[in-house]
C-alpha cells in the first residue's frame, strides 16, 4: 500500500518507524569510525605518557625537566601543528563526499607542505626553551633540563606534523584499520625503544625524547607505505602538481587558522589554570590534585574527541555528496552515542570517587580532595561529550572560525576570569578554579549547540559543494 494511502495515525508510525532507522543506521557509521579512532589516539598519547613514566624512574629532575618541557612544547607547537591540521578534515571530507578523489591528494600535499614551514618557526623557539624558561625565574637546572628535551624532541615535530595530514587524508576516506594497525604496532615499538634509550644507554631524559622521535617516524613510515602501495588510495594518492597544490594551500590556510585557533585557545586554558594552581596558598597539594582531575578528564576526552572525529568524517562526506538531511542525522547519532557516554562515565566515576585517588597517590588528603572535586569533574566530563562532538561537526561543516570565536569568549572572557574570582577572591582554592573551567566549558558547549540548532544544513551543503567544484 503507497504511503499516500495509508491512515494518519500508521504515516506518523511509519515516519517515526523510518527516522529511528535512519538514527541507528546513522549511529552504526559514525561508531564506526569513532571506535577505532579511540585505539588510535590513546595509543598515540601513551607514546609520550609512557616516556614519562620512565622518566618517572630515572630520578626527580629528568621527570621535572621533562613535563615542563612536555607542557610548553605542547602549548608551542604540537597544539598549533594538530590544529591546523583539522582543516583537512573540512577540505578532504568535502572533496571525498563529492567524489572528487584527485583533490583529497592534493589537499592533503599542500597541508604537509603548509605544516612543515610552520614546524620552522616552532623549531627556533624550542632551540631557546632554557633561556626562556630562566628568564621566566623557573629554576636554572630544571630550565637546561627542560632545554635538552626539547631540542632532542625536535626529531619528533615533523614527523608528527606529517601524521597530522595523514591521518586526516586516511580518516575522511573511513579508512580506519591501517591507523589502528600503525598506532599499535608503534606503541609496541616504542616501549623497548624508550627502555633502551633511557635505561640501557644511559642517555636519560634526551633518550626518551630521542625514542619519541623515532617511534613517531616510525608509525609515519608504515602509513606512508600504506598511502603510496594500498589500492584503496589509489584514486587518492598524493601527488606534487605546482599550480594545483599552491591553490590547495590558499584554500588550506583559511580553514587551518581558525581550526588552530579552536584547538589552542582550549588547550592553553588547562595550561593556564595548573600555572595558577601553583600560586594558591598550598601549591603542591592544589598542582597535584588539578594535575590529577585534568589528566582523568583528559583521558575521558578521548571517546567525545573520537566521536567528535566520526561525526566530522560523516558531516563533511555528507554535505560533500549534497545530502544535508543525512549530514543532521549524522549530528543526532553522534550527539546520542555521546550523551550515552557521559551519563554511563560521570555515574562510574562519581561512584567511584571516594577509592579513584588510591590509583594516584597514597595520601589520603590527596584521595580525599579529589573526592571532593569528583560534582565538578563530572560536570566537566557531560559538558567535553557534548563541545567534543560539536568540534567534530564544526570542523566537518567548515565552520571553525565561528568555534575560534566561542572558545575565545567562553575560556577567556567568562571561563579565566571565573576561575582567578573563584580561586582567589573566594578563596575556593582549587575547586574556584576547576568551576572557572566548568563555566568555560558549559558556556562552550552551550553556544556550539545554538550554533548547531540554527545550521542551515542546505546551505551548508551548497557551501560545500561550491567549495569544491569551483
Amino acid at each position: 500500500m503507497e504511503e499516500g494511502l495509508l491512515l494518519p495515525e500508521k504515516r506518523e508510525s511509519l515516519k517515526t518507524i523510518t527516522t529511528w532507522g535512519s538514527l541507528l543506521e546513522a549511529m552504526k557509521k559514525v561508531c564506526y569510525i569513532a571506535i577505532p579512532m579511540i585505539v588510535v589516539n590513546v595509543s598515540q598519547h601513551l607514546i609520550r605518557v609512557l616516556s614519562m613514566m620512565m622518566l618517572g624512574h630515572l630520578s626527580e629532575l629528568s621527570l621535572s625537566g621533562a613535563s615542563i618541557a612536555t607542557s610548553l612544547t605542547n602549548v608551542t607547537g604540537f597544539s598549533l601543528l594538530l590544529g591546523m591540521a583539522s582543516g583537512l578534515e573540512t577540505l578532504c571530507g568535502q572533496a571525498y563526499g563529492a567524489k572528487q578523489y584527485k583533490k583529497l591528494g592534493i589537499y592533503t600535499t599542500g597541508a604537509i607542505i603548509s605544516l612543515l614551514l610552520v614546524c620552522i618557526p616552532i623549531s627556533i623557539l624550542w632551540l631557546f626553551m632554557d633561556k626562556i624558561l630562566i628568564f621566566m625565574h623557573q629554576d636554572p637546572l630544571i630550565s637546561r633540563e627542560a632545554g635538552k628535551y626539547s631540542i632532542w624532541l625536535l626529531i619528533s615535530l615533523f614527523p608528527f606534523a606529517i601524521l597530522q595530514a595523514v591521518t586526516r587524508y586516511l580518516q575522511t576516506q573511513s579508512l580506519i584499520l591501517p591507523m589502528v594497525v600503525s598506532s599499535i604496532a608503534t606503541l609496541c615499538f616504542h616501549v623497548p625503544i624508550c627502555w633502551l634509550c633511557v635505561f640501557t644507554l644511559d642517555f636519560g631524559s634526551v633518550g626518551a625524547a630521542f625514542a619519541i622521535g623515532l617511534s613517531y617516524w616510525f608509525n609515519l613510515l608504515l602509513l606512508g607505505l600504506y598511502v603510496k602501495y594500498s589500492k584503496s588510495c589509489e584514486k587518492t594518492r598524493l601527488y606534487f602538481s605546482k599550480e594545483e597544490v599552491l591553490a590547495s594551500i590558499r584554500e588550506f590556510f583559511p580553514l587551518a587558522i581558525p581550526s588552530a585557533c579552536m584547538v589552542c585557545l582550549e588547550w592553553w586554558t588547562f595550561e593556564i589554570v595548573i600555572l595558577l594552581a601553583g600560586v594558591l596558598p598550598n601549591p603542591q597539594l592544589e598542582t597535584s590534585v588539578l594535575s590529577i582531575c585534568l589528566l582523568i578528564a583528559s583521558t575521558h576526552y578521548f571517546l567525545p574527541f573520537s566521536l567528535g572525529a566520526g561525526a566530522s568524517t560523516r558531516v563533511s562526506n555528507e554535505l560533500g555528496a549534497g545530502n544535508d538531511e543525512a549530514a543532521k542525522m549524522a549530528v543526532r547519532a553522534a550527539l546520542t552515542i555521546s550523551m550515552a557516554d557521559a551519563i554511563i562515565s560521570g555515574t562510574i566515576f562519581y561512584c567511584c570517587r571516594h577509592i579513584v585517588g588510591y590509583a594516584f597517590s597514597n595520601e589520603k588528603e590527596v584521595v580525599d580532595y579529589i573526592s571532593e572535586m569528583a560534582p565538578f569533574l563530572c560536570i566537566l566530563m557531560v559538558s567535553d561529550c557534548i563541545q567534543g562532538v560539536l568540534s567534530g561537526v564544526a570542523r566537518g561543516s567548515g565552520w571553525q572560525h565561528l568555534g575560534a570565536y566561542v572558545n575565545l569568549g567562553s575560556f577567556y572572557l567568562a571561563g579565566i576570569p571565573t576561575a582567578i574570582v573563584c580561586g582567589f577572591l573566594f578563596h575556593l582554592q582549587g575547586k574556584g578554579l576547576w568551576i572557572g573551567l566548568n563555566v568555560g566549558n558549559v558556556l562552550q558547549s552551550l553556544l556550539l549547540s545554538i550554533i548547531t540548532s540554527f545550521t542551515d544544513w542546505k546551505k551548508q551543503a551548497s557551501i560545500a559543494r561550491e567549495r569544491i567544484f569551483y
